[in-house]
């Protein structure tokens, strides 16, 4: 008999534990839930990360807050990250009222499952753990008046996991791993999907996506990953995270602008957001400005400005390419028809941006990947910021409350000595989150668009 693919035995594995699962149900049938609302931000809301060291590590995250600080522009947001390395349901629950509900959000993401199935094959006992303290923290969110946003755990990487145990310096190399842990994680998130759609709460596959592009790449290069570690995704899987958390909940601006000039009964006319147009009598050379409503998604090419102990590579634009997300989430569009035939140089407030054809101005261009615009240099200038808030504030501020759940485990006979001794962190964190909030009034101003004179000149 031929021997099954570990991909193959770990996909049935799942299917078994998921099929038991619900065999072993015994609730009563409840009735149907009302379709997950969108992720929607207004102006004022605060948006709350809550997980492990996968949000620890302030990427997906900071990817996420990248995308609406430059798509909503107009409204004043606030977002916390609150992943500590190593956490379960039941340490995210210990912090709670501190870490998530002072923040008073409107929307609460969870990520949460990694750590809680230790690493071990299937236990009832660890799974009831899991899944009541799940439970309690959606509850504790609902009664916040804030609308939870499930997310299924991340993919566990075995075959990366295999490679790395030849390396004596990897960090995780003295402990044990189940052979199929990365099933157990598939159904931990089926019991996520059921119980979020059971509630009527969004519901993020995080762990098919990334199982699907990792195998998909290695038809070519049998060795790929986007988890080097095996259980942390590099930034580039962190990118994928940040894409399926904003594409599965469903934005309600999936695009930067659309600039429309086409013919009609009196010449060129201007779509929506155009002023000062001015068209040679040729039609081989057209002037406006734009003010557009938004910035693209841009996100830097290196993740960290300095050393961290996560991995760095792959980086994150092979996540923006895998995903197409400027295609998908930030289309940024020119659309110039009734040109004289010929190839054009576009010019953004005197920058040259690229030459195109009349025949390609007609149908149309995209420009959110340009990285020569003046709008893509302003985006980045945004990401770096919030790059710079990420890593002075944000997580500096979780590496303190990774310091204060090791302590409320040293003391946990003794939660007056706990009181006394974690007050100068909590000190620590107050100055933190005001740091943070201090970069976020910088970020808001610089993700304010300008408008951009646009010149389309037909060369010799």
């Amino acid at each position: 008999m031929k021997a099954l693919h570990p991909r193959s035995v770990t996909a049935l594995l799942a299917l078994f534990l998921v099929f038991n699962a619900t065999a072993q149900q015994k609730a009563a049938p409840k009735a149907p839930a009302a379709p997950p609302s969108a992720l929607e931000l207004q102006a004022g809301d605060t948006l709350v990360f809550l997980g492990d060291s996968i949000t620890h590590q302030c990427l997906y995250t900071q990817y996420v807050e990248n995308f609406f600080y430059t798509r909503y522009p107009d409204r004043r947001l606030r977002f916390h990250n609150a992943g500590v390395s190593g956490d379960r349901a039941v340490n995210a629950l210990a912090r709670f009222e501190q870490d998530v509900a002072s923040f008073k959000p409107a929307v609460v993401t969870v990520l949460l499952g990694m750590n809680d199935g230790e690493y071990a094959d299937f236990r009832p006992e660890t799974f009831e753990t899991y899944s009541k303290g799940m439970t309690e923290i959606l509850d504790r969110v609902t009664a916040l008046g804030a609308r939870p946003v499930v997310m299924s755990p991340t993919m566990f990487d075995h075959h990366q996991l295999s490679i790395q145990m030849r390396d004596p310096d990897y960090r995780f190399r003295t402990r044990t791993f189940d052979a199929h842990y990365n099933a157990l994680l598939a159904y931990y998130g089926g019991w996520l999907r059921e119980t979020a759609g059971s509630r009527g709460l969004a519901f993020v596959d995080q762990w098919g996506p990334m199982n699907e592009q990792v195998f998909m790449k290695r038809r070519s290069e049998p060795d790929f990953t986007l988890v080097p570690d095996a259980i942390h995704p590099a930034p580039a899987g962190q990118f994928l995270m940040a894409f399926e958390l904003i594409n599965q909940v469903t934005p309600e601006r999936r695009s930067v602008s659309s600039i429309n000039i086409v013919p009609g009964p009196k010449g060129l006319r201007a779509g929506v957001g155009i002023s000062d147009l001015v068209v040679s009598e040729a039609k081989d050379r057209i002037t406006f400005t734009h003010l557009a409503p938004s910035l693209p998604w841009v996100i830097p090419a290196e993740a960290y400005a300095s050393e961290q102990k996560w991995d760095a590579e792959p980086a994150a634009p092979l996540g923006y390419q895998m995903t197409v997300a400027g295609h998908r989430l930030s289309n940024e569009r020119l659309r110039v028809a009734g040109l004289a035939p010929g190839t054009y140089e576009l010019k953004i407030d005197g920058q040259s941006v690229g030459k195109y054809s009349h025949l390609v101005l007609g149908s149309k261009i995209e420009l959110q990947s340009n990285e020569a615009t003046p709008q893509h240099q302003q985006a980045l200038d945004v990401a770096l910021l919030n790059r710079e808030r990420n890593d002075k504030a944000l997580r500096p501020l979780r590496d303190v409350w990774a310091g204060i759940k090791g302590l409320r485990s040293k003391l946990a006979e003794n939660p007056n000595a706990f009181a006394q001794q974690s007050e100068p962190m909590m000190t620590k964190v107050a100055e933190l989150v005001a740091l943070s909030k201090d970069y976020e009034d910088r970020i808001h101003l610089a993700a304010q668009p300008r408008a951009r004179k646009y010149e389309l000149v037909r060369l010799p």
